[in-house]
């Protein structure tokens, strides 16, 4: 039997994703954020919901541009920091003592440690109450080569992302496959 909690934002997994942005000052910011995820495949989007009294608010806003880094296992620490301290008092990438790249292709900065970033330009903007959910069109993805699979792929396995339990506070690892996807089609 089920039972009724009530309305609450719990979807399992959510992924742990740091937003990069530049503020005025071109000062770069790194925010942890896990409502986010792929919402268009045509033309490629993803989404992620902030605040609005939160720093990174007004840098995209302002800069109309953002990254999106996936960051593995082994930066689970610098996640959870960027999550906890504002930009507007310290330099996350300089007291996490990570290397700021300014993207190529939009006014955004991104971490080079971090093995998945997407450069997105801002599309859309939607109020949703508390959160503001910004719409950022993928314009590249740039990847480490040691975790490209054989089809050119990032392989999740040499990713290693880690999810977030909004539920319980709890950082976790992504565990073992299950099966491949479409294994139930029957020929």
């Amino acid at each position: 039997m089920k039972k009724s909690i009530g309305p609450k934002t719990l979807i399992y997994p959510n992924p742990v994703l740091l937003v990069g942005s530049y503020d005025e000052q071109n000062v770069p910011n790194l925010m942890a954020v896990s409502w986010g995820s792929i919402c268009c495949s045509d033309p490629p989007c993803v989404a992620v919901s902030i605040r609005k009294a939160r720093y990174t608010y007004n840098n995209i806003i302002n800069r109309k541009a953002f990254s999106v880094c996936i960051p593995s296992e082994k930066h689970v620490n610098v996640a959870d920091y960027c999550g906890i301290y504002s930009g507007k008092q310290e330099n996350k990438f300089a007291k996490n003592n990570l290397t700021e790249v300014k993207s190529n292709v939009v006014d955004a900065p991104y971490a080079d440690e971090f093995p998945v970033v997407l450069h997105c330009k801002l599309r859309e903007v939607n109020d949703l109450g508390v959160h503001t959910q910004f719409i950022g069109e993928i314009v590249d993805v740039t990847v480490d080569e040691e975790i490209l699979n054989e089809k050119g792929i990032p392989d999740i396995e040499k990713v290693l992302p880690i999810i977030y339990d909004y539920g319980t506070k709890t950082y976790y690892g992504i565990g073992q496959k299950l099966i491949d996807s479409f294994s139930n089609i029957k020929r």
